[in-house]
């Protein structure tokens, strides 16, 4: 029979289940260094957690070659079927799902494409997005108590699933009304569908602390670039929503920047630019097929002379206008197409003044570019680096690419929920582990 928790057991018994989300395994001892509780409280609280399926007990330290005098000292660890968190990356264009232990091991990835301009504002585009998220949730979830709980006939409820949308998101989970349909499609009531608890956040915060978790400063901010440009922002090691979530939206470029693209993203810009390089000159004379580059030119189609003297036309060209790629773009850059060059040349230009003025109202250390183009930002930021001395003074942020590519939002979402059942374990756990109850026997006793 479990002894009911007050306030300060409630406390203690958080700081050991810390210890053991942090710890492959764990001795009396060690947890007494960890926490400063004494060793009756750690012994009494892990008999307590080991009964209600959060612990298990390994073989003694002795047996394991860690110890050769004394008695032999208890050692535990995090029950491996304790419970299952779940992340979620909802964009426009897919949905991805994984599942993962409560110590963050992998234990089923899902993932679903859908038709980028399937983008209805309506009743029904939400319901889709609804049965899209929850179909590859229970997917995961069924791989994931195979591999944990393999002998269990109840479905399996994760203590905690968190969602990435492309919208801003609040502190309580909801995205401005009256000011974009499509902020309302994608922020679509997930709580209300699946199982467990749930959390939704914008992807690029989501992205800014995956970004935290690998390289940890206080000041960062994460450009999530695709077909438009979100920023996840931490000042002083914090996360940043701001009153409606609307930290790191990118609106406000079109006013700065004062063109016509705005917050577009790096897939978007680099159709757009290719596009009229290639109007400028079909992509055959170098000298009218010349990017604009913020005030830099560069030459529309291929320096390398061909057999006849003439200049070789870019292979864009070849590409059906309708069928051009931000892929196609990059490319033919790394191959060495002016054209190409140029228009990454001048997405670079932009990164920098962008980079300017984030560093100039925020005092950020380091600006990570991520999202599925990542990989491929590396000739970007290089101009980009070039281009802050005549932008701004020194100190200039460290400007890198994200080494997550398409998974960053996912890495994030998972992320966000170990550090939430990290920083209040007991408000999450659920004491009957296989089975999905509410009963808590830590706080109420037995059922």
């Amino acid at each position: 029979m479990a002894v009911p928790m007050g306030p300060q057991r409630r406390l203690s018994a958080d700081e050991l289940l810390r210890v053991a989300l942090d710890a492959e395994s764990f001795t009396a001892a060690e947890a007494m260094d960890a926490t400063g509780l004494t060793r009756a409280t750690i012994l009494g609280l892990c008999d307590e957690l080991a009964a209600a399926g959060w612990l298990e007990e390994l073989e003694d330290s002795r047996r394991a070659g860690q110890s050769r005098r004394g008695r032999p000292a208890r050692r535990l660890r995090l029950h491996r079927g304790a419970g299952v968190l779940v992340g979620v990356d909802a964009g426009r264009r897919g949905y991805r799902a994984r599942a993962v232990d409560l110590r963050g091991r992998e234990l089923a990835v899902a993932a679903r494409e859908v038709d980028p301009t399937d983008t209805a504002p309506d009743d029904a585009g939400r319901s889709r997005r609804r049965a899209i998220v929850r179909e590859i949730v229970d997917q995961v979830l069924r791989a994931a108590a195979a591999e944990i709980a393999p002998t269990s006939t109840e479905p399996l409820v994760p203590l905690l699933t968190v969602i990435g949308i492309p919208a801003p998101v609040d502190p309580h989970g909801a995205s401005p009304t009256g000011t974009s349909p499509f902020w309302w499609l994608m922020n679509a009531d997930f709580p209300e569908h699946l199982p467990g608890r749930v959390v939704v956040e914008n992807d690029a915060n989501l992205a800014a602390l995956a970004e935290h978790a690998r390289h940890p400063t206080d000041n960062l901010v994460t450009l999530l670039l695709s077909e438009r440009i979100g920023a996840g922002i931490i000042i002083d090691g914090r996360l940043l929503h701001g009153r409606r979530g609307g930290a790191g939206e990118m609106r406000f470029l079109d006013a700065v920047l004062q063109d016509d693209v705005g917050a577009e993203g790096v897939a978007q810009l680099a159709r757009r630019w290719a596009l009229e390089a290639l109007d400028a000159g079909d992509g055959r004379d170098a000298a009218a097929a010349r990017v604009a580059a913020d005030g830099h030119d560069a030459a529309g189609t291929s320096a390398d002379p061909a057999a006849d003297g003439s200049t070789r036309p870019s292979p864009l060209a070849a590409i059906p206008r309708d069928r051009l790629s931000a892929p196609d773009v990059f490319g033919a850059a790394a191959v060495g197409d002016p054209l190409a060059r140029a228009v990454l040349e001048r997405i670079g230009e932009r990164i920098a003044r962008l980079s300017t003025i984030l560093l100039s109202l925020l005092d950020v250390d380091r600006i990570v570019v991520a999202g599925g183009v990542s990989a491929a930002m590396g000739p970007v930021l290089e101009h980009a680096r070039s281009r802050l001395p005549h932008l701004v003074r020194a100190p200039f942020p460290e400007l890198a690419a994200s080494e997550l590519g398409s998974d960053v939002v996912l890495s994030g979402a998972v992320e966000h929920a170990r550090a939430l059942l990290r920083a209040s374990p007991l408000d999450l756990l659920d004491p009957s582990p296989r089975r999905g109850g509410t009963h808590d026997p830590l706080t109420e006793g037995p059922p």
